[in-house]
């Protein structure tokens, strides 16, 4: 398996992983799938301040793909960034979710990020099992905010901590400015 940063010619392939959990599953609260001109748009919105990676499997397929995106809008919020992961279905529990992670999650702590925060709709064992297994505890849970597939949802606010945080903080970096040798 090769972990590498996405790029627009990912678009068709990570917008075909995630159509299933939007379409199928209370994964995401988006009730549409994205289509590859909008997921293109999503990995370039990110710039060099929010990485986008994906796994690509033996034969060079993207098998799932990890991502981070701003916390909240207001500026205070701008030293923590949420972040995601989906792996395709018929890859699951082959180790890349948490690949994915172990590549994204030092490389926000490079770039000076202090918080990860990962939004997972309850219940969802795998999910949570993962993110745990990669230092994330329980900070909080909205309760019955999303109705999708019927049912009312709960999310679960997963944190994990990043970079040390100091007073006054640096601003994050553009992970294109990490030195090679300090990337992972």
């Amino acid at each position: 398996m090769t972990i590498r940063l996405a790029n627009a010619g990912d678009a068709a392939a990570i917008a075909a992983i995630y159509a299933p959990f939007v379409v199928d599953s209370e994964a995401s609260f988006e009730t549409e799938a994205p289509s590859i001109a909008e997921v293109g748009a999503r990995i370039a919105g990110g710039g060099e301040l929010y990485p986008w990676f994906v796994a690509l499997d033996e034969a060079g397929a993207v098998a799932g793909y990890a991502y981070a995106c701003a916390f909240r809008a207001r500026p205070a919020y701008r030293f923590a960034v949420e972040t995601s992961v989906y792996v395709a279905a018929d890859a699951h529990g082959r180790g890349i979710g948490r690949r994915l992670y172990e590549t994204l999650l030092p490389l926000l702590e490079a770039q000076g990020f202090t918080q990860a925060i990962a939004a997972i709709t309850m219940p969802n064992a795998p999910s949570v099992k993962l993110h745990e297994r990669l230092g994330f505890a329980l900070a909080g849970t909205y309760r019955d905010v999303g109705y999708k597939l019927g049912a009312w949802r709960s999310v679960a606010l997963w944190q994990r901590a990043l970079a040390p945080r100091v007073d006054p903080p640096p601003e994050p970096r553009p992970f294109a400015s990490i030195p090679d040798n300090q990337r992972p």
